[in-house]
């Protein structure tokens, strides 16, 4: 997540810096050198910003689930951790996903795979 994607998620969440800092357990200064691009934001912080911004959109229950986005066959929905936990419509936020046929090793693998995702692409 860069500073731009970081600003704009945090308006749209509707927060003032101080507000979101409380909120994310941060410093505001933190949230000052996410938006200034003075730091990367790392990917806990990443992470809660995507969450809160996915409970707080109109159109999060219009969307499907991802294996029915992605039209994944049965056998592998078994081994996949959002179908074991219902979570198709937060499968970005749980790790171990078999997204692209495979888990991938680590967040930010994950996140690039996600991001062209239309589960994930509509909070962005």
């Amino acid at each position: 997540m860069d500073s731009k994607e970081f600003l704009t998620a945090r308006k749209n969440i509707g927060k003032t810096q101080r507000q979101l800092s409380e909120l994310l357990g941060i410093s505001i200064k933190a949230v000052h050198s996410y938006e200034q691009g003075w730091r990367k934001v790392p990917s806990h912080v990443e992470r809660q910003i995507f969450f809160l911004l996915s409970r707080t959109r109109d159109n999060a229950e219009k969307l499907n689930d991802c294996w029915k986005i992605k039209k994944c066959p049965p056998q592998r929905r078994k081994h996949c951790p959002a179908w074991e936990f219902q979570a198709g419509k937060l499968c970005w936020f749980i790790n171990g996903t078999i997204c692209e046929c495979q888990i991938q090793k680590n967040w930010a693998a994950k996140m690039k795979i996600c991001r062209s995702c239309e589960v994930l692409s509509y909070l962005l």
